[in-house]
């Protein structure tokens, strides 16, 4: 990443939900912009996501922890870690870009600090896949003791607006090595690199419902997902 510069906004992104591997409005059809702080600008309109656009979304992923993705082995699941790192690395400068517009931070630390970071982080969860195991312990007597790992389920993942993307990172690669499916509503005031990570999600090969992004507001959506009685975590 030889020189970054910060995304312009002259035409402002459009964003939908990410909802079980499709792009959708909000049941509402409501949207909400959010501004480049550093003109002002309009970067991006963006689906304002719901309690209902919660309720789809976490049915999806339930289904999706419960078909396609527990059918997949730790090895597959790895390898398609492994390769949204390689994505992210291939599109790291305008990633960096949109997070500074975004977010406001100096473009060298989106470039230079953040993105490294979070590719490798996918990368680093991505080998744990296969590593993740439980213990077979030696007692006495007549009896059989282990123990053995299992993924949780359904995870609520909210994210702040200081580390957008790295902390979205953060998050997201435990979760999806340890098998789990995730429901992630990224800061109303930082929706867009998540966004865009969404569509690299799709591009690495993630089965449908295994990762939904929803934008939206932290007394609607926030509230709506901390609160939902499908997640697990």
């Amino acid at each position: 990443m030889s020189s970054v510069q910060p995304a312009e906004a002259n035409t402002p992104r459009k964003y939908q939900l990410f909802i079980d591997g499709q792009w959708v409005d909000a049941e509402s059809g409501k949207t909400f912009t959010t501004p480049n702080p550093a003109t002002g600008e309009n970067l991006a309109e963006v689906s304002e996501g719901d309690k209902a656009d919660i309720d789809k979304a976490v049915s999806a992923a339930r289904r999706a922890f419960e078909g396609k993705w527990s059918k997949i082995s730790a090895r597959d699941r790895g390898r398609i870690l492994y390769k949204l790192s390689k994505l992210i690395e291939e599109h790291s400068s305008e990633l960096a870009a949109l997070e500074t517009a975004d977010n406001g931070k100096p473009i060298r630390e989106s470039a230079y600090v953040d993105l490294p970071q979070v590719a490798e982080n996918f990368e680093y969860f991505a080998g744990w896949a296969t590593k993740i195991e439980g213990e077979t312990i030696p007692v006495p007597g007549q009896m059989f003791n282990y123990t053995l790992r299992e993924p949780v389920g359904v995870c609520g993942q909210i994210i702040p607006w200081n580390f957008p993307l790295l902390m979205a990172a953060w998050k997201l690669a435990p979760a999806l090595a340890a098998g789990n499916t995730v429901v992630l509503k990224p800061a109303e005031q930082t929706p867009v690199t998540a966004m865009e990570l969404g569509k690299l999600f799709q591009e690495a090969g993630f089965p449908e419902g295994v990762v939904n992004i929803v934008p939206g507001y932290g007394e609607t959506a926030g509230a709506a997902l901390a609160a939902h009685p499908g997640i697990d975590k």
